[in-house]
């Protein structure tokens, strides 16, 4: 399946199972796509109110606007700024490391799952012109380069935590529980 042909222009509402069986490609975008459609899934329903309460009290900024907030920007690091070396538009600074997240107690939560979508789709976009191999126009101090392989497996399982912060965001919110 050509990445034009897949699930990418689906709206991340609608949550599509990935194939038991493609090529890798197809295999990484699908499994990533179906992660961010859970993203909005977790969100749906909940009293915006309900969208900036902190309940663990260790972890002050875990909301769940502060996890669509974060996910947005860990979306367009990796694929803007990293695979792509454009500059890094996000809110965090050396001075406040963890502006993202306190966006999500300041931000409505629709306008932050619309700036989430529309960053995913950006992505999506750049990640259909590269090929999985492609090395990274910027080189990372930490990490050197990296593929965009590399950052779809990163994208899978940094989505994947977070909607499991979410999973427990939600419950602990309004109840409400589900895949």
């Amino acid at each position: 399946m050509s990445d034009k042909n897949s699930t990418l222009h689906l709206p991340l509402t609608a949550r599509v199972d990935p194939p038991t069986a493609a090529d890798e490609r197809t295999m990484l975008t699908t499994w990533l796509d179906w992660h961010r459609a859970t993203v909005h899934a977790k969100c749906a329903g909940l009293d915006p109110a309900l969208s900036s309460a902190a309940p663990l009290p260790a972890s002050p900024l875990m909301t769940v606007g502060g996890v669509v907030s974060h996910l947005r920007w860990v979306e367009a690091f990796w694929f803007e700024t990293v695979m792509l070396d454009q500059p890094d538009l996000a809110p965090y600074s050396e001075e406040d490391p963890d502006a993202e997240w306190r966006l999500g107690s300041q931000v409505p939560l629709g306008t932050l799952l619309e700036e989430y979508e529309a960053q995913c789709a950006r992505s999506r976009d750049i990640a259909a012109r590269l090929e999985t191999g492609s090395s990274s126009r910027r080189v990372l101090r930490s990490r050197g380069r990296t593929t965009l392989r590399w950052v779809l497996l990163h994208m899978i399982e940094e989505t994947a935590r977070h909607n499991g912060h979410l999973d427990v965001l939600r419950e602990l919110a309004d109840g409400t529980t589900g895949e």
